[in-house]
């Protein structure tokens, strides 16, 4: 069964806890990289975050924030990048940022198996 259809805890109240139905849905799938940021942060005490992030990976999904991480083109993207060439700094801090994101996949155990996630170079 993947994670994506297991059944829900009845006990969470949807529309009080989650924090995509409490702020601007446009924040999820915002252009600019500070929102994706706060969508991001806004995900981390989701009681659904886990099933959400599967959920999305399971149907690669195209751009927004899924589960505390953001999609890109189906792929996970450690951070969205500002339109132009990157600084030589900001193609680092992307490396560091993909190993956490790395991190934080296999932890939810969504980094192997027909689940697994592809990261954006």
């Amino acid at each position: 069964m993947s994670l994506a259809l297991a059944p829900l805890d009845v006990s969470i109240e949807l529309e009080a806890n989650l924090p995509c139905r409490k702020f601007d849905p446009d924040l999820w799938f915002s252009d600019s990289p500070t929102e994706l940021e706060l969508a991001k942060s806004l995900c981390g005490d989701c009681p659904l975050r886990v099933e959400c992030l599967a959920g999305a990976v399971e149907r690669a999904e195209p751009w927004g924030v899924w589960g505390g991480e953001i999609f890109e083109r189906g792929a996970v993207v450690p951070r969205k990048r500002p339109r132009g060439r990157p600084r030589k700094e900001d193609v680092a801090r992307d490396a560091a940022l993909r190993v956490e994101a790395e991190e934080r996949l296999a932890a939810s155990g969504l980094s192997q198996g027909r689940n697994a996630v592809r990261l954006a170079a």
